[in-house]
């Protein structure tokens, strides 16, 4: 069938004007308005075709960028969590937990009666936050010159070192006093308060704190409560709280005892409760008992004291000992040192002289030649010596400390006398040669102690000077016997006649009784060596000689003479070497004995170096010394007096038949 035509649409047309009414003149159409010709069209551009590559090189290259990427993450995880998570681990740790050292409590140091010599108490180090002190923080251009002002006086430091110190740049923490104690501590606290309170009530109260950067850390300090008192044997802690002098030296590792740790979690620098912490505690140090008894320790410290100033001398010291039992009471020296202010002390005065100084003892080495020829039964204490004004030995021409006529002394005499050419003669009858007589002299110096340690191990203790007896010059032959041309320290020649009071029987000295751990436990020292030097018999009879030094007219230590005690002792008075000059200049002025001379309990040395003003003699400034120590000593010790008379040896015999 064909197809059909759309039926077609008719299109209406112009509609046609009427016509006009009849009688009615018809009307021109207006004119049409002429038209305006439309501008001419530019000629249409033909669009540019832009070839666009192909995307897969792009996409090729972006994918392998990609994936170097990811493998570069993937390595860096398997070393993280794979190879190095062992390490990383412990950085976590390391952040994650906070660890602390628990410092341990320093032992003390006491007397033989417990009281303590040194002791450790509560301290507090000052620090301060310095970037709380700028401008910008305190609102204050000189706020550290103003709290410098304010802490100085409470600190014993000069403000412009504290406003250096909190004007440190860019820091947070500065240390400005150490070991400070409470009380300090407290009044900065009370000031801090005060400017707080300030603060607060200043306009706006939004004022600033000019001390609230200024900070604590709880520490301890070693303090002496009795001051220069036995600073000589206790020494002093340095500034890191370890001994660096005396006792605290010597025995640092039992004082200190063991510190301990503390690890907790930590988050934003606080502990996390719940967490628990782990740790182990710390152990304190033992405390030490010392032979020494504080209140003879101050008899000797203030006699010494007072007749080092009164001699204008460099230097002196006492020592007092137990003389069956080798412990030290008192080891006093003279200048001393607080070791509470070592800033104020004198470095020359901050050791221990008595055992540190090595000098020549003089007329109180006499005695050990004594002991030599009494134990050879070369003499007895009335064997006659006849004494002359000089004597010539070797190269040199010997005298005694005066001009005198010939002497007709008895041994015992020579002694009483100190006798320097009696002494020679003396000595120079133990052997056939004096060869013989040297070495024989010797064996009985070492044998007393001379020329080794005490057995103190004190630190930086000197074993004095005893060359081998090939060694001695012509000179030292003749004058060792009468204690020139060796040295000693005073402990040493204390030793010699408590050997000699204890009935020939050297007793190493101590000083240490015991210590004490922290489970309160007392651990007494080990017992001290013993040696036998001469036998009872010679210790008796040179007791017996020694009084006569005291208790005889013709003796020079009359001065030390206790009323009530028969008293035995030898005073000395050598030429001493200058330690700076190397030579002879000045004298060493010295006593030593021991009380009751019948039934010996306490030996008392005294020495002074270098006196310049008075007497240089030792039983004139030394002699006094020992009687003020050994009376304080025996009533301390409740030593009963003497209940017999003394023997009263021969010192002189009449020449003629």
């Amino acid at each position: 069938m064909p197809p059909q035509e759309p039926p077609r649409r008719r299109v209406p047309g112009p509609a046609r004007p009427r016509p006009a009414s009849a009688g009615a003149r018809p009307s021109r159409p207006a004119p049409r308005p002429a038209a305006k010709r439309p501008a001419p069209r530019p000629p249409a551009r033909r669009p540019r075709t832009i070839r666009l590559g192909s995307p897969r090189p792009r996409l090729r290259l972006v994918s392998l960028g990609l994936t170097l990427v990811m493998l570069a993450f993937v390595v860096r995880l398997l070393q993280v969590q794979a190879v190095d998570a062992s390490a990383y681990a412990a950085k976590a740790d390391k952040y994650r937990f906070q660890e602390y050292t628990l410092s341990a409590e320093r032992g003390e140091i006491t007397d033989r009666n417990g009281i303590a010599l040194a002791a450790s108490v509560d301290a507090y180090d000052i620090t301060a936050d310095p970037k709380l002190f700028t401008p910008e923080e305190s609102k204050v251009p000189d706020a550290p010159e103003q709290a410098a002002a304010l802490l100085a006086p409470l600190l014993g430091k000069q403000p412009a070192e504290l406003a250096k110190k909190l004007r440190t740049p860019k820091s947070r923490y500065t240390l400005l006093a150490r070991k400070q104690t409470p009380q300090v501590w407290n009044q900065i606290k009370d000031l801090r308060k005060v400017y707080g309170q300030k603060a607060q009530t200043s306009e706006g109260g939004n004022g600033v704190n000019l001390l609230g950067g200024i900070l604590s850390e709880p520490s301890t300090k070693r303090v002496y409560p009795n001051g220069e008192l036995a600073a000589g044997i206790l020494g002093y802690v340095n500034a890191e709280g370890k001994g660096a002098g005396g006792v605290e030296s010597m025995l640092d590792p039992e004082l200190a005892g063991k510190d301990g740790k503390i690890r907790f979690t930590q988050s934003g620098g606080r502990q996390v409760p719940t967490a628990g912490s782990q740790g182990t505690p710390a152990v304190p140090g033992s405390d030490i008992e010392l032979t020494i008894d504080r209140d003879i320790q101050w008899a000797a410290q203030q006699a010494i004291t007072e007749q080092v100033r009164k001699s204008k001398a460099d230097r002196g010291y006492v020592i007092v000992q137990n003389t069956k039992t080798g412990e030290v009471l008192a080891m006093a020296n003279a200048p001393g040192f607080d070791p509470n202010d070592l800033s104020a002390a004198n470095a020359a005065a901050m050791g221990n002289a008595a055992l540190q100084d090595a000098y020549e003892p003089g007329s109180t080495s006499k005695v050990m030649s004594m002991a030599a020829v009494l134990e050879e039964g070369k003499a007895a204490p009335d064997t006659h010596v006849t004494v002359p004004n000089r004597l010539h030995r070797g190269d040199r021409l010997f005298k005694d400390d005066i001009d005198h006529p010939t002497w007709y002394l008895t041994l015992n005499g020579v002694l009483a006398k100190s006798s320097n050419i009696g002494t020679i003669l003396a000595t120079g009858q133990l052997g056939a040669t004096q060869a013989e007589s040297n070495r024989i002299l010797h064996t009985y110096l070492r044998k007393f102690g001379i020329g080794a340690p005490t057995g103190l191990d004190y630190p930086g203790e000197t074993a004095g000077i005893l060359a081998k007896p090939q060694d001695w010059s012509t000179s030292q032959q003749y004058t060792i016997p009468f204690g020139q041309g060796l040295s000693v320290n005073a402990m040493q020649a204390a030793s010699v006649y408590s050997t000699i009071a204890n009935g020939g029987v050297r007793v190493e000295p101590t000083l240490v009784r015991g210590t004490k751990g922290p489970d309160g436990r007392f651990n007494p020292a080990a017992e001290p060596k013993e040696s036998r030097v001469v036998s009872e018999k010679t210790a008796k009879t040179l007791a017996r000689m020694l009084e006569s030094v005291v208790d005889d007219r013709e003796g020079t230590g009359n001065k030390a003479a206790i009323p009530g005690y028969r008293v035995a002792g030898k005073t000395g008075t050598a030429n001493r070497v200058d330690p700076e000059l190397g030579r002879y200049k000045g004298y060493t002025a010295s006593f030593a004995g021991f009380a009751p001379a019948d039934d010996p309990q306490v030996t008392v040395y005294c020495a002074i170096q270098n006196p310049t003003k008075g007497s240089y003699f030792g039983g004139q400034i030394c002699g006094p010394i020992y009687k003020k120590v050994m009376e304080f000593a025996l009533k301390t010790l409740h030593v009963a007096p003497t209940g017999s008379e003394p023997a009263r040896l021969p010192v002189i015999f009449d020449p003629t038949p």
